[in-house]
């Protein structure tokens, strides 16, 4: 047991919670009396009936668009017979011109087995299509990328590498969602392998940036070093293993994992896979038990589970100005105002009724659009670590209800894209 461990259980309860109160709260900086809801329309509009109405008018959010007529005989000649087999000829002698030449240059596909929808879990690959829609419009919104939704009805990593790589050619990146844990780990790591374009899972990496760049912030609310922080993450999936990886490498050495059966830590029975090369690399003092357990003492906790993994109880044994990430949608692991009431002095979700909206779409966006611009093969962990940053500084002053931009501010993706070089 870690000496910060022994002097956190010497103080009681009560003090605890005293010593939360430090000058950064007093100052402003830290917990505020209060913690409401961004926006209270979410308590008054029922957006799954919208959501249907809308979807049902509009059939889908998605349409093609021309870039020059198609009108005169010389715009068919042009733009087709005879004049295309010109630029196929060019393409067939200089196949690295094709970003010239095509829709390669600004396009990439979105693509899903619907094996981890949302919340929603393994529905398959119609009902992931209307996710997929939204992911292409957000690209198209906010970074001006033409982005195709693309499902698989196949499920296997073989399958599923396989149709991604005979469709690759038509597009120059692939954004990989909704592909449940494990098989989304070989998926990936095989086809940034195996192809010569940008791919991104981005249900791991694009939520792991946004929580390094908000985990930045928070540091400096609560006066502490980003790389003395004690970090317990809840969930060993997909997203949190992405998180663990990222804060690693940015320097993070007190990583805690814990799984629906505890605390991961090398050597634990039954370990396999990717669970236990994250125990090789997390928990050194290997402790074990559950996260009541491992959390004491702890300056953030970050849920990525479901609703209910954190209680207060949690959050009143972590240390003074404990930071609470709770990710879960639509209901966190715990709601921001029991954790402000339990001594959080910052709280983040992935809700945008709350401040702090730990969402990817502040990433992807602005990761995709730097990789296409630079023509770049691969998104590395630099890149990653990098674009954190830079999305951490454009919040000049933070405060514990501002750690990260909204998904309106204009300058996210000109950020995070500049990262990507």
């Amino acid at each position: 047991m870690s000496s910060r461990q022994h002097s956190a259980k010497k103080q009681s309860a009560p003090s605890r919670r005293a010593a939360k109160v430090s000058k950064a709260v007093k100052a402003g900086k830290g917990a505020s009396t209060t913690y409401k809801p961004a926006r209270e329309y979410s308590k008054k509009k029922d957006y799954n009936k919208l959501a249907l109405a809308l979807h049902k008018k509009l059939r889908g959010k998605l349409a093609i668009s021309l870039k020059a007529p198609l009108e005169s005989k010389d715009d068919w000649s042009m733009m087709y017979s005879p004049g295309v087999g010109a630029v196929s000829t060019q393409l067939y002698k200089r196949p690295q011109d094709a970003r010239e030449y095509t829709s390669k240059r600004n396009s990439v596909a979105v693509i899903s087995d619907g094996s981890a929808i949302l919340g929603l879990g393994n529905l398959g690959p119609i009902p992931a299509l209307p996710v997929m829609e939204g992911k292409c419009a957000i690209f198209k919104a906010m970074a001006d990328i033409d982005a195709w939704p693309i499902v698989l009805d196949v499920h296997t990593p073989d399958e599923i590498v396989a149709a991604v790589k005979a469709i690759a050619p038509s597009f120059g990146g692939i954004n990989l969602e909704d592909i449940a844990a494990p098989q989304c780990f070989e998926i990936e790591e095989r086809l940034q392998q195996e192809l010569n374009i940008p791919v991104m899972h981005d249900d791991q990496h694009g939520t792991a940036i946004v929580v390094l760049a908000g985990l930045i912030n928070a540091a400096k609310v609560v006066e502490k070093r980003l790389e003395k922080l004690r970090v317990v993450v809840v969930g060993a999936g997909a997203a949190g293993r992405a998180i663990t990886l990222i804060l690693a490498h940015a320097g993070i050495s007190e990583i805690i994992v814990t799984d629906s059966t505890g605390a991961v830590y090398a050597g634990r029975p039954g370990l396999s896979g990717y669970k236990k090369a994250l125990a090789e690399m997390t928990n050194g003092n290997r402790l074990s038990g559950d996260v009541m357990t491992v959390i004491e003492g702890a300056d953030v906790v970050i849920g990525v589970s479901g609703p209910g993994t954190i209680a207060p109880a949690h959050i009143e044994r972590m240390a003074p100005q404990p930071i609470v990430f709770a990710l879960a949608n639509p209901i966190p692991e715990i709601m921001p105002e029991d954790a402000q009431r339990a001594g959080a002095a910052v709280v983040a979700t992935g809700r945008s009724d709350y401040p702090n909206q730990i969402n990817n779409a502040l990433v992807f966006p602005g990761v995709f659009r730097g990789a296409l611009d630079r023509q770049l093969c691969h998104i590395t962990t630099e890149h990653k670590v990098a674009a954190a940053h830079k999305l951490a500084a454009l919040i000049k002053q933070p405060t514990a209800q501002e750690i990260v931009p909204t998904l309106q501010d204009p300058r996210v993706v000109k950020a995070v894209a500049s990262a990507i070089r």
